[in-house]
């Protein structure tokens, strides 16, 4: 059998959706050695994020044009223009973001991570919120069938879009070997040069309202007063490239006067994010809504203290390892912080449950769950 795979979102994004679909792709030709894959990236694809040996029954080919000319060929101007014209015939065809091209394949699969842009549209500028509006619904019609990262995305897809239930199947992401409490000591004198040697609270996530980074400085900012030694030069240290809207939490740092106090790194190498984990205090993830929440469990299965939202899929991925708090509630989560902080047994059954329930969740056993949708089994 043949199938092809949109590769677009792993050869063009590093954090996010593209790390989420390198990992999965990467852990299916682990598992398959059997069946023909053709890997699809645009022509501007970065060359260090293709593959080319993963697998001898992993091929990649090119498309001769951009991801935004694609995406507007397709997807706005809705050109019926087949992925064959640059795959070659499939008898499967997989999207693991949301959209699928115009193909001919007898059976098509499509991955939808969230219905954030349904759920919390505020958090969207208009030109994306309308471009989601208009170019999902039409994939999802098409899919043979939808994956959805959490059975609260399979509720949001049935209740917003009535799409039967059996045609949505629930795909949970993995985590990967390397995030583990016990980092290599080169990748922790790199995260040195970030924390500066100070104790720090970590948030990870493209900055980007639908975080919630701003009502996490003002708990933050209120907060500190009350800190003691050993903690009292305790640091915010929020991880994650700049997204859209996000101009107000710079507004906020500054307004609140916490510029010594909160450290942005900017996108983090993805072999030094496991030694940022692993040296947090506490890992505090404030999102409004998440389809699974990657950074929680990355968190976890490096033996870090989770304290996050009470919403959408994160009680389902983090189970009775986390300290929940309401997002929208700023008391809340000033008290929530402040417990984990001031709770040493607390921080010590919330590392060893996180330490099991990451255990859980493996790429390997995603890719077979993956393996067998293709395959229609």
């Amino acid at each position: 059998m043949k199938i092809g795979i949109d590769f677009t979102s792993a050869a063009r994004e590093r954090a996010g959706i593209g790390r989420y679909a390198r990992e999965l792709i990467r852990a299916l030709a682990r598992v398959d050695h059997t069946n023909r894959y053709v890997l699809f990236v645009p022509r501007d694809a970065y060359p260090d994020l293709i593959p080319f040996d993963w697998a001898p029954n992993f091929s990649i080919r090119r498309a001769p044009l951009t991801e935004r000319y694609l995406a507007a060929l397709w997807h706005r101007a809705r050109v019926p223009f087949p992925i064959e014209i640059f795959i070659g015939a499939v008898d499967v065809f997989y999207s693991p973001d949301f959209l699928l091209p115009p193909t001919f394949a007898a059976r098509q699969v499509v991955t939808v991570h969230d219905l954030s842009y349904v759920r919390v549209p505020e958090c969207f500028p208009a030109p994306l919120l309308n471009y989601l509006n208009r170019a999902v619904p039409p994939s999802l019609a098409r899919a043979t069938m939808i994956l959805a990262d959490a059975a609260s995305t399979q509720r949001d897809l049935i209740e917003v879009y009535g799409i039967p239930r059996e045609k949505i199947r629930v795909l949970y992401s993995g985590v990967e070997p390397r995030f583990c409490p016990d980092v290599p000591p080169a990748a922790r004198a790199r995260v040195q040069t970030l924390t500066r040697g100070k104790p720090y609270l970590l948030a990870v996530g493209t900055l980007q309202p639908r975080k919630n980074y701003v009502r996490l400085l003002h708990a933050f900012a209120r907060l500190l007063p009350n800190l003691q030694s050993p903690i009292s030069n305790l640091q915010l240290i929020i991880a994650g490239a700049r997204g859209w809207m996000y101009e107000e939490i710079f507004e906020t740092v500054a307004r609140l006067n916490l510029q010594d106090r909160v450290v942005f790194t900017e996108f983090v190498a993805d072999d030094d994010l496991p030694a940022l984990y692993a040296g947090a205090m506490l890992f505090v993830y404030p999102s409004l809504y998440e389809g699974f929440g990657l950074p929680v469990i990355e968190a976890m299965a490096c033996g870090t203290p989770v304290v996050c939202s009470n919403t959408s899929s994160l009680p389902e991925v983090a189970g009775d390892a986390a300290l929940y708090f309401d997002p929208r509630a700023v008391d809340a989560l000033v008290h929530a912080l402040s417990h984990a902080l001031t709770d040493a047994s607390l921080c010590a059954t919330l590392r060893a449950r996180g330490l099991a329930r990451a255990k859980q969740f493996t790429w390997d056993h995603a890719a077979r769950a993956l393996h067998a949708c293709l395959l229609g089994e």
